[in-house]
């Protein structure tokens, strides 16, 4: 499975098939499609301390982004550091931080919330 089948947890048989990578939909089938959008999702991996500049500069931008960080145990001292990290931009710009499971990050720029509930439960 591919880092979004990973992220965002498995995904159709489409995108298996198409070695788990983005499988392209074309937008101009869907009702009003996204022109402009001011916000973005970032996918990113998180492997070492040098990855937090690029998410850093997103939130900061007002985007959101999804960060895999399955190279990193939960006790490891890198990853601590990062999620320190991460945290401490996340309140500067007023923004929300969750791990979800043991393996992802979701960060969020100001005035974007994260539920901490499962929609349908």
């Amino acid at each position: 499975m591919g880092l979004m089948d990973d992220i965002l947890g498995g995904g159709s048989s489409r995108q298996r098939q198409a070695g788990g990578k983005y499988v392209p939909l074309d937008i101009d089938d869907v009702e009003g499609g996204v022109e402009e959008a001011t916000t973005q999702v970032h996918i990113a991996r998180i492997e070492g301390q040098r990855d937090v500049i690029d998410i850093k500069n997103a939130i900061y931008d007002g985007d959101i982004v999804v960060a895999d960080i399955t190279r990193h145990s939960a006790t490891d001292r890198t990853m601590e550091r990062i999620t320190q990290d991460l945290q401490e931009i996340t309140r500067e710009v007023g923004g929300d931080i969750v791990q979800k499971a043991d393996d992802q990050l979701i960060i969020t720029p100001a005035a974007v919330g994260i539920s901490r509930t499962k929609l349908g439960e």
